[in-house]
């Protein structure tokens, strides 16, 4: 097969799988296609003709591109079309998971292969909820059972599905937890409500929103009582004048 015909096989099939495909996939699809060829393609192949869609879609010509995401190959709106896109799916794009679910998602994304029980002794409350949600979602999937403990739990994992939502091709792409915790802003050491300390010394620390709106509220109170009270005393002095007068 010429490598300009095999490349528009190629791109055929992944534009036509529901799910990415990855290059060896692609290999056994089109030689089962062609299964009457004395000479079958070979995955080099294969992953020549994607380099040539690949370079075929980067023009700005395209509204979208061929990624590798989710384990394999596919086409996917770029960038640039992304909120036009949420308009057409609507609610789709609405809807997310609870912090619970992201929570307990996290965990078997950073500790795969793990165990329900060993994701409640982390989060400290019961994840049946989340768990079910989550494979409803078929974001995890069940891979198997933990044959060492007790009661031989079920181990979840990752899914292909959640590769492909995150678009990543495996689990040692996610963010490291070292990199996540390196872009926290961190705060100064404080030595009280009002200071705080500096390699030049000890400074006055700006108040927070929270505490600049408590004093307003101490201040305009103040000031209602010092109005109130004033009041009373023009009354008293009133009350003075006419028992003077009557008298």
């Amino acid at each position: 097969m010429e490598i300009a015909n095999l490349i528009n096989h190629v791109e055929a099939l992944i534009f036509a799988s529901e799910k990415p495909l990855s290059s060896l996939e692609i290999v056994e699809l089109v030689n089962q296609a062609f299964g009457f060829m004395d000479d079958k393609i070979i995955i080099d192949q294969v992953e020549t003709s994607i380099e040539g869609i690949k370079e075929k879609y980067t023009a700005e010509f395209y509204p979208f591109e061929l990624r590798e995401s989710g384990g394999g190959w596919q086409f996917l709106t770029k960038k640039d079309y992304h909120q036009t896109i949420a308009q057409l799916n609507g609610d789709k794009f609405l809807k997310r998971l609870s912090t619970a679910a992201l929570e307990t998602l996290a965990i078997i994304a950073y500790k795969q292969p793990i165990t329900k029980s060993e994701i409640e002794a982390i989060r400290g409350v019961n994840c049946d909820y989340s768990i079910q949600k989550l494979l409803e979602k078929e974001l995890i999937v069940i891979s198997g059972r933990n044959e060492n403990m007790v009661g031989k739990p079920l181990v979840y994992i990752t899914s292909r599905q959640f590769m492909d939502y995150f678009g990543i091709n495996s689990a040692d792409e996610l963010p490291k937890i070292s990199e996540v915790l390196a872009e926290q802003i961190v705060m100064p050491t404080l030595v009280n409500a009002d200071h705080f300390e500096t390699e030049g010394g000890i400074q006055e620390q700006a108040p927070s929103e929270e505490t600049q709106e408590e004093n307003a509220a101490v201040q305009e109170t103040s000031h209602e009582e010092q109005e109130s009270k004033s009041e009373g005393e023009e009354t008293g002095d009133e009350g003075t004048t006419e028992n003077i007068e009557g008298a």
